[in-house]
């Protein structure tokens, strides 16, 4: 493994380290930030013990980490356009990497500090758009060029619609319980909190069914969280890898021949499929381009490559050339693999365009998917120990910190304690839509999914809400935002003045 980091100075490599380091210990914030989350509602209608709940939540988010897959690790690397990634140097990359962390680590201290359950999905994200928004202006390049807005469209989407879609739900599931689980005086024991059941029956525990269901949702909980916010701490570290050491990063150094050669098969494939459907293709393919590919494609590649419809069958000769009889992405010198990097990637995002037409068949569609996946399988990778690094910090973050947040989502939010009914709906909503984004590659706030659910279950049971609480979240999620843009650009700033 330590031949990928061949060629890094001293210094660049101490501070390689560190940046690492960083990543690692914004997953441990995140992991006591979110963990709250997950056993409020357990801890809190004492269907579990504190202790056991924060160890519960620990195991089950490195599970999630393990098992969760990379699409929404991939989801946060790609909120910057590639170019940027692989143009800046290590200097930069640096510079880039430390003032997203900084931004990112400052903002949710801050609000764990104060128990507000702010979402650490909006202060990373944020802090990714002021790097690429200030990083536009000192370069004097396009704003709308800076970020891949498609992809921060669609994020932005998912942060702003799971919140209203998990009141919605956990909402919808209290009713239900109102009105179809009340027919007897044991059926009527899931809609009591725990002062009422123990004033009632005399038991301090949940009925036994009904501590089975918040404790297997809860776990639901952990490991959605773990499959989702996990895979951004992965994302952060291919970050930092990719732009601070290129060569042994921007391509799975690992892959076999066999995976190139997949690889390879699929942009054949691709060009194939251009051809034969050339009339209804211009408008994202021009099979005549309007830039001359160089004579000589593997040895002269450009300083940059802008992917667009009028260089995407060039992109695919380029591909072609460079994969020719290549067996290993070692035999690549370290400029050819930033470049075969950006080729795939281009010919990945035509194929995902033409996929995307209304005009495309069915068939044609899971074709060009297909195509997609294999397109990328040795660019979209992060090696074993990326995964098990970021799955033990996120876990071992979970073991500390919890108490101020889930004070808040398990007392502060309703105005009335907080009923068995109401901690399983919130929890069941937040596993399942959690888990739905994870396998989506939609990166969403565990937090405000969570907070919400509790809000919705509490308005639609007649207990209410606080308003003091609810207006301090509300003002949390508003800023995070901007001020993660605002500070993670001011800190790069900073940053390349110094340099």
């Amino acid at each position: 493994m330590l031949h990928l980091f061949a060629g890094l100075d001293f210094h660049t490599g101490l501070l390689l380290i560190l940046a690492l380091l960083f990543v690692l210990f914004y997953e441990a914030i995140n992991g006591f930030h979110d963990t709250a989350n997950a056993v409020a509602t357990v801890i809190y209608t004492r269907a579990m013990r504190s202790q056991l709940a924060v160890v519960m939540a620990g195991v089950f988010n490195f599970l999630g980490v393990m098992l969760g897959g990379l699409s929404v690790a991939y989801a946060i690397v790609h909120l910057l356009p590639t170019d940027l990634l692989l143009n800046v140097g290590s200097a930069h990359g640096l510079a880039m990497v430390f003032s997203m962390l900084l931004a990112a680590i400052i903002w949710n201290l801050g609000t764990w500090y104060f128990g507000l359950p702010a979402s650490s999905s909006h202060t990373l994200i944020g802090a990714i758009i002021g790097v690429g928004l200030t990083n536009a202006l000192m370069t004097h390049s396009s704003i709308v060029d800076a970020l891949n807005i498609p992809k921060m469209i669609g994020i932005f989407l998912s942060l702003i619609i799971s919140p209203l879609v998990g009141m919605i739900i956990a909402g919808t599931m209290i009713f239900v319980l109102r009105r179809y689980w009340s027919g007897n005086k044991k059926r009527l024991r899931i809609h009591l909190t725990p002062a009422e059941r123990e004033k009632q029956d005399g038991k301090k525990k949940p009925p036994f069914w009904t501590r089975i269901a918040l404790i297997l949702s809860a776990i639901g909980v952990s490991f959605s969280h773990g499959a989702n916010d996990g895979q951004k701490g992965i994302g952060l570290i291919m970050l930092v890898l990719i732009g601070v050491a290129p060569a042994g990063f921007v391509l799975n150094m690992n892959a076999t021949g066999y995976d190139i050669t997949r690889t390879r098969d699929a942009v054949n494939h691709l060009e194939q499929y251009y051809r034969q459907h050339s009339d209804a293709l211009p408008h994202v393919v021009a099979l005549t381009p309007l830039v001359p590919a160089p004579s000589d494609v593997s040895n002269n590649a450009p300083v940059e490559f802008h992917c667009n419809n009028s260089q995407a069958m060039e992109a695919i000769t380029r591909s072609q050339a460079m994969l020719a009889n290549l067996q290993s992405y070692s035999d690549l010198a370290p400029e050819q693999r930033s470049h075969m990097r950006r080729l795939l990637m281009c010919v990945a995002d035509t194929a995902d365009k033409t996929a995307k037409l209304e005009e495309t068949s069915s068939a044609d569609k899971r074709f060009l998917n297909d195509l997609h996946s294999d397109l990328l399988q040795t660019v979209e990778y992060a090696p074993i120990w990326i995964i098990v690094a970021v799955a033990l910090a996120l876990a071992l973050g979970t073991m500390v910190g919890w108490k101020r947040v889930a004070t808040t989502i398990g007392e502060k939010i309703g105005k009335k304690g907080m009923t068995y009914a109401q901690g399983l709906s919130a929890q069941v909503t937040a596993a399942v839509s959690i888990g739905v984004a994870s396998y989506t590659g939609m990166p969403v706030s565990t937090t405000h999914v969570l907070s919400s659910a509790v809000a919705g279950t509490m308005i639609v049971d007649g207990g209410g809400v606080q308003s003091k609480t609810i207006k301090n979240i509300a003002l949390a999620w508003l800023l995070t935002l901007p001020v993660s843009i605002l500070l993670s650009g001011i800190l790069y700033w900073l940053a390349l003045k110094l340099i």
